[in-house]
């Protein structure tokens, strides 16, 4: 069975439309299951503004059903990924909202150090909503068990959303010692552990207080990037 959004027989009105070139404005024309067209008047290649390409994230089967991808959906394929596996985190969790928000905040985090420091944002992101994806019904996990659980279910969510092998493999090593940073860790795994610093900083702050001398200690010792200690500092406020 073909998906209905690109069978023609499911189509209505306005299943054919114009749209303008980004480029130089000249007039294209689109069917609805075209994911390019090149533009008469300039010769670019122009994205179906139209087209939903939220299943070429996940689908084995996009190329087939959608023809040849244009080069920027291929290059956005990991970065939606992320999306994905923060639902699947979510439904894990479902009204464990304690774990759910550790999740959320520490890919909150990421997501801001990852353009600074020039990190893979689906590698970092991915890493981040399943680092503590173990926690569901255990009580004082070991760091240990959190991590020997966080790559199996890891390998799991992202086989079943057809992560690519390179991806999964990287995020996955993050996840094998994410508790336990060594000496030379790779900038991915840098930007996902003091993500994660910052929540715990934050959360020992609010049960304890921080002086500035203490916080400044934690970010001499405990952080990896420039931009992880730039963004603690703005987000764990000292009394």
């Amino acid at each position: 069975m073909r998906c209905p959004g690109q069978d023609s027989r499911y189509w209505k009105h306005d299943a054919i439309f114009d749209a303008k070139c980004p480029d130089c404005g000249t007039e294209i024309e689109f069917f609805k299951d075209q994911t390019t067209a090149k533009c008469k008047g300039c010769g670019k290649q122009v994205i179906n503004p139209k087209m939903d390409f939220g299943c070429a994230s996940y689908c084995q089967y996009a190329e087939q059903c959608m023809g040849e991808l244009p080069p920027e959906l291929l290059a956005n394929r990991d970065d939606l990924l992320k999306d994905r596996v923060a639902l699947k985190m979510k439904m894990h969790f479902r009204k464990d909202f304690k774990n759910v928000g550790q999740a959320t905040k520490v890919a909150r985090f990421a997501a801001k150090i990852v353009p600074e420091e020039g990190a893979n944002p689906a590698i970092v992101l991915c890493a981040a909503y399943l680092h503590n994806i173990g926690a569901k019904g255990e009580e004082n996990p070991s760091p240990e068990k959190l991590e020997e659980t966080a790559v199996a279910m890891g390998r799991e969510i992202l086989a079943s959303l057809r992560a690519k092998e390179e991806l999964t493999e990287q995020v996955v090593n993050i996840l094998d010692h994410f508790y336990h940073p060594g000496e030379n860790e790779n900038l991915d795994y840098k930007c996902a552990r003091d993500a994660y610093m910052i929540y715990l900083l934050q959360e020992k702050n609010r049960e304890t207080p921080l002086t500035a001398e203490a916080l400044e200690e934690h970010l001499k010792k405990d952080f990896m990037t420039a931009s992880g200690r730039e963004l603690a500092r703005k987000n764990i406020n000292i009394k």
